[in-house]
């Protein structure tokens, strides 16, 4: 026995499921495994959009070759199963994203590598992904879900906040990408804070939310801000 002080028990905790292969649909979007293949349909969404390429570890592609290696390089990796995110019930896809750290042991997971064409930011395809890729993290033994990016990364920044997750700090001189220092902002997001965040989404995607015209009534960050642990200063 000890007197200090420990961590609460886990109960009847074993690891989390294994996210490989999924297939994920919503009202909005359908998230499935990306393959080589989806390289050509990418290629019309993102040809000429370099800047969405800045944060991200690999240089902006100048030709189709070059982007069909970064899509097969994607693809293949067994720890980082990616999905291309589409529009529900089309074949065309927008852009994908990764479960680009997984710790099954300890229900740890990370939503990143997100590289989303100009056509699919800011809609409510791109928001349902990630509270898909949320909801099934949750439901099936997830802990954790967490959310780096480069700290010079506004946007992401602000879209991880958004979405419900909290603010935990920035890792200094964490890496060099593209022969730069990065700093690396963390945010996260409980099981826990799910309870209240699920919600929130939910009630955001819901028609009710929208008008006529496709516009928001209410705001996801309206939503979820009141349910983070902590504020990004930056967002």
């Amino acid at each position: 026995m000890t007197d200090r002080p420990l961590g609460p028990i886990v109960p009847d905790w074993t690891p989390a499921a294994d996210p490989a292969g999924l297939q994920l649909s919503g009202a909005h979007a359908d998230l499935r495994p990306l393959e080589a293949e989806d390289a050509a349909g990418l290629w019309q969404v993102f040809e000429g959009g370099d800047w969405v390429w800045d944060y991200l570890y690999e240089p902006a592609p100048k030709d189709f070759a070059r982007f069909a290696q970064i899509i097969q390089g994607v693809a293949a990796k067994q720890d980082s199963p990616a999905y291309a995110v589409r529009a529900a019930g089309s074949s065309d896809p927008l852009g994908y994203l990764t479960f680009y750290t997984v710790v099954r042991a300890s229900g740890n997971i990370e939503i990143g590598n997100v590289n989303f064409s100009p056509s699919l930011q800011g809609t409510p395809i791109a928001t349902e992904a990630f509270s898909l890729m949320l909801r099934w993290a949750f439901a099936n033994g997830y802990r954790r879900v967490e959310w780096k990016c480069n700290a010079l990364n506004a946007p992401s920044r602000r879209a991880a906040q958004r979405l419900g997750f909290s603010y935990e700090g920035v890792f200094r001189q964490h890496l060099v990408v593209k022969g730069r220092n990065r700093d690396t902002a963390w945010l996260a997001m409980t099981d826990g804070d799910w309870d209240k965040i699920g919600p929130a989404h939910a009630a955001w995607l819901s028609p009710d939310n929208f008008d006529d015209a496709g516009q928001q009534r209410q705001s996801l960050s309206a939503l979820t801000l009141p349910h983070l642990a902590a504020v990004d200063p930056t967002a």
